[in-house]
């Protein structure tokens, strides 16, 4: 018998059933060693990178201890990012698809409070949120946190980074002392112990090693003189892979601003996502990154955390991170899933001792290779294979991905294959087109009625 078998817990029978049926077989190793302590009722912090099953986790935990008929707040979990609590809230309805009237709410800043206060009075279950906009409910009496019973801290070395301790603090001011706590980062820095001393009972801890297998994803390290030659070698490094989806990492809001600009006057097609942008264009460009109508992401790691795109062709480090496990959770984005994935670094001689730092946690001799030569510099730059349109019309007024489908494809429409990612949001929609239909696709939606009604459309550029 798999001693890593879902099986060999002891879940309630409908979550097994609903495990089986998800074609969840064997836990991975975080979740081996958590899920035990976990549904035992014990304080647990575990320690992974990103893809390494944490969210599953501590999902099946509180499922576990729910009691549906008991219509109030019975776990919250903390998210640094909107984008990384609507992932989380989504797999936790996907693990609870055989649990009946179950209710998942979402609690996240850039949204408007008055909805949230009204799903709010009608009750739920779990609730997933920002520390922001959860201390800000509790600070208005909308929440009542007075009968929960689990405690979940999601990636917690990202909130102290933003600046989230004093809402934590402030947040387990109203949660009860009898519960469960637990805690799961990516990386373990000495704030996290803190506060796990303020806030934990006993805490069992878990930790899986962040390292990665060779074969899955190469790196290679690229020394550079200045700054000049840092933009020009992401530039070769482009146009020498060619990657259909890359992500680079800055370490500053203001520099990921500049080089994704500096890209896009080049000719590639980059965005920006930093903690700068307003939650709209947040929204906008992760639509756009996943659905392949920009080729290039240039990130922060704060921003970065909880984005869920498959099959990422690259990660390039255009400054190190400012410590080697952050270096490894980076770098662990790309090479998912038994596919091959490809990690580029440069640094400066004044970083080597970071280099020889990395290079020692890796266990890698890390030797710099030549930049790509310089006559890829005359190449032309290929555009993203696919465009999005935005429709100003969501959820609210009803559109389904099934409408947007057949507005497309109707009566003198495009192809079902050329159409890409439908995301439906609350007042917006957004479809991803092959670009060479872009315009075909633009004329049958405007001209065109979902719903019976006519909805603006535009193309974003």
């Amino acid at each position: 018998m798999n001693t890593h078998a879902f099986s060999t817990l002891s879940l309630k029978p409908d979550l097994l059933h609903n495990l089986a049926a998800l074609g969840y077989e064997a836990m991975t190793p975080i979740q081996a060693q958590s899920l035990p302590p976990i549904l035992a009722g014990k304080d647990v912090i575990a320690q992974g990178k990103t893809g390494s099953g944490k969210t599953a986790a501590f999902s099946l935990g509180l499922l576990h201890n729910l009691e549906v008929k008991r219509f109030r707040v019975q776990s919250l979990v903390l998210c640094p990012t909107r984008e990384l609590a609507d992932q989380v809230a989504k797999e936790i309805r996907r693990l609870a698809r055989t649990i009946h009237n179950i209710k998942v709410l979402t609690l996240c800043g850039g949204m408007p409070m008055g909805p949230q206060i009204g799903s709010l009075e009608h009750g739920a279950h779990i609730i997933v949120g920002t520390p922001g906009r959860v201390e800000e409910h509790l600070r208005k009496g909308t929440l009542n946190l007075a009968h929960l019973n689990t405690l979940v801290l999601d990636e917690a070395d990202r909130m102290l980074d933003m600046g989230f301790q004093p809402a934590l603090d402030a947040i387990v001011e109203h949660v009860p002392q009898q519960r469960q706590t637990l805690l799961f980062s990516a990386t373990y820095p000495p704030q996290i112990q803190t506060i796990a001393q303020q806030i934990m009972q006993a805490p069992i801890m878990v930790k899986v090693e962040s390292t990665h297998d060779d074969t899955s994803i190469q790196q290679r390290f690229f020394c550079v003189q200045d700054e000049a030659q840092r933009l020009q070698a992401l530039r070769l490094i482009l146009l020498q892979i060619k990657p259909d989806t890359a992500v680079v990492f800055c370490n500053t809001k203001r520099e990921t601003q500049e080089v994704a600009d500096a890209l896009h006057d080049y000719g590639f097609s980059a965005l920006a996502l930093h903690g700068d942008l307003e939650q709209k264009e947040r929204d906008q460009t992760l639509v756009r990154f996943a659905n392949r109508s920009i080729r290039v992401l240039v990130a922060t790691d704060v921003a970065a955390r909880g984005l869920d795109i498959e099959e990422l062709d690259a990660v390039i480090n255009y400054h190190l991170a400012r410590d080697s496990e952050v270096h490894v959770h980076r770098i662990g984005r790309t090479g998912r899933a038994g596919s091959n994935g490809l990690a580029c670094t440069l640094y400066n001689e004044k970083e080597r001792y970071k280099i020889e730092k990395l290079g020692h946690f890796l266990n890698l001799d890390i030797e710099a290779e030549p930049l790509p030569p310089q006559y890829l510099l005359n190449d032309a730059i290929a555009d993203a294979p696919m465009a999005t349109l935005q429709i100003d019309g969501g959820k609210k007024q009803k559109v389904r991905p099934g409408d947007i489908l057949g507005a497309l494809t109707g009566d003198n429409g495009i192809n079902g294959n050329q159409v890409g990612k439908i995301q439906i949001f609350d007042n917006a929609s957004y479809v991803a087109v092959q670009r060479k239909v872009l315009r075909q696709a633009l004329t049958k939606l405007t001209q065109g009625k979902l719903k019976g009604r006519t909805f603006k459309v535009r193309h974003l550029r």
